[in-house]
This record gives structure tokens, C-alpha cells and sequence, in this order.
């Protein structure tokens, strides 16, 4: 699903968050955003889902206007939000119970996309009896169970640690290529960006405003980014961040990026 923006502006009484942004994001493209801390990316993910309206401008999902939440587009957030009295198989149906799907299927095809993303096994386990990274995997399994056209993601993975981090963006990209949807990511982590994203967006400071984009859908990528430090270096440099060496820029943590 093509997704654009023409012209959004969104305020906030007489706070204005976002001015003028313009952009069109392919089917199956993964486009990152980063920014400083409260400059809009995470409201452009709530308008592109439905969730806000914008002041000004609007946004079409494959050429009709964005009216309000809708299961095509689904918003995935740092929090994995799945219900705690529910068991791992059972949050992940919910999608498409909420659908109409028959649970008996929905139960058979939860099962399944939780095989997908390494948690055969627990499928009825309860989300306090499992690590912070298997929770996340079941909100990916319950993200992509419904084949939304279009993903948001706001920092899905900002609270895990490096390790963790790493493994779920290699399970990330793997249900990406298979199910091809359209995605746009929020990240503070600079080397996750590089790693997942087919384009960089850096934005300024409010009202967010596009400073540089970086294509990289030709590129081949590992989590080995040494060929990448001059990339790196020229987003932390846009974003105001200077390492002295180039170990310190590998993932900076905490700068509200």
C-alpha cells in the first residue's frame, strides 16, 4: 500500500508540531525516522493511523484520504501492550478475533505466527511468565497475524536491551520480506536505522521539518555497519551529536533521538 503525506501540518493548540511535510512511502519500503526528542515522528505515525487528524493537508493510503483507524494500518508501539490475563496464543488471535474470525482458526493461525517469530512452545504461557523480548515477539506476531498493508512502528524495541534489540530486528526484517507491507519506524537507535531501513528521514527540532534523507535500498547490510561510519556520522553530525571516536557512535542511548 502506497502511503502519502501531501501538505500535513498538525498544532496542537498553539504548539505546531509538524509543517509541511510532504513525502510518499512504495509498498514494501521501510523508511525510518529520527529526530530529536518532540519533534513530530511519532505524531505523523498516529495521523498516518488514524489516531490524530491533521490541522492542515491530509494523508491517502493508496489514494484515498485517511478518515480514522482502520486494521490495513496498524500502529505498533515501544510498549508491547499485549493483555496480561490472556495467554501469548491468545493475545496474538485477538487480532483477528476482533474481525470476526472464527477462534478455533484464529487460535490455528496464532499458533502459527508465533512458530514464525521462535515462540513455538509457549504458546501458552502468560506474558509475566516470559523475557521482555518474547513479549514483543508475540506483539510482532499479533502485528503482522491480520497482514496490515501498512506498519507503524514507534521505537517497538527501545526498551530491550542490545542483544534482545539485535535479534528482534533480524526476526523484524525476516516477517518484513515475506509479508511486504509498507512501514515507517520511529527510532532513537541511529544503527538500527541503518540496518532496517531502506530510507533515513532526519528531521529538525519542532516544528518537524525534513533535514536530510538517506537512500539505502541498494545497499547490502549485517549488524557489522563499519561501512557505515561516514553515514552515521553525518546523521548524529545533522542531529548534534559529535563522537570524538567512532566507537561512541555506534548506538547512543538516552539523547531522546
Amino acid at each position: 500500500m502506497k502511503l502519502s503525506f501531501k501538505h500535513t501540518a498538525k498544532s496542537f493548540g498553539g504548539l505546531q508540531v509538524i509543517e509541511d511535510f510532504s513525502r510518499d512511502f512504495e509498498e514494501g519500503e521501510l523508511v525510518a525516522l529520527v529526530g530529536p526528542s518532540g519533534c513530530g515522528k511519532s505524531t505523523l505515525l498516529h495521523i498516518a493511523a488514524g489516531l490524530e487528524k491533521p490541522s492542515a493537508g491530509s494523508v491517502l493510503a493508496d489514494g484515498k484520504a485517511v478518515a480514522g483507524p482502520h486494521p490495513e494500518r496498524m500502529l505498533m508501539f515501544q510498549e508491547n501492550a499485549l493483555y496480561p490475563w490472556l495467554t501469548l496464543a491468545q493475545n496474538v488471535a485477538m487480532a483477528l478475533e476482533l474481525q470476526k474470525v472464527d477462534k478455533l482458526q484464529a487460535r490455528k493461525q496464532a499458533v502459527e505466527w508465533l512458530a514464525k517469530v521462535k515462540l513455538k512452545g509457549f504458546e501458552d504461557y502468560y506474558p509475566h511468565q516470559v523475557s521482555g523480548g518474547m513479549r514483543q515477539r508475540a506483539a510482532l506476531a499479533r502485528a503482522f497475524i491480520s497482514h496490515p498493508k501498512v506498519l507503524l512502528l514507534d521505537e517497538p524495541f527501545g526498551a530491550l536491551d542490545a542483544l534482545t534489540r539485535m535479534t528482534l530486528q533480524d526476526a523484524l526484517r525476516e516477517l518484513i520480506r515475506e509479508a511486504r507491507p509498507t512501514v515507517l519506524l520511529v527510532t532513537h537507535d541511529v544503527d538500527e536505522a541503518l540496518f532496517l531501513a531502506d530510507r533515513i528521514l532526519v528531521f529538525s527540532a519542532r516544528p518537524a521539518t525534513v533535514l536530510q534523507e538517506f537512500n539505502l535500498a541498494h545497499l547490502e547490510k549485517t549488524h557489522d555497519l563499519s561501512d557505515f561510519a561516514e553515514v552515521r556520522r553525518e546523521i548524529l553530525g545533522l542531529l548534534g551529536i559529535h563522537a570524538e571516536h567512532e566507537d561512541n557512535i555506534a548506538i547512543i542511548e538516552g539523547a531522546g533521538i
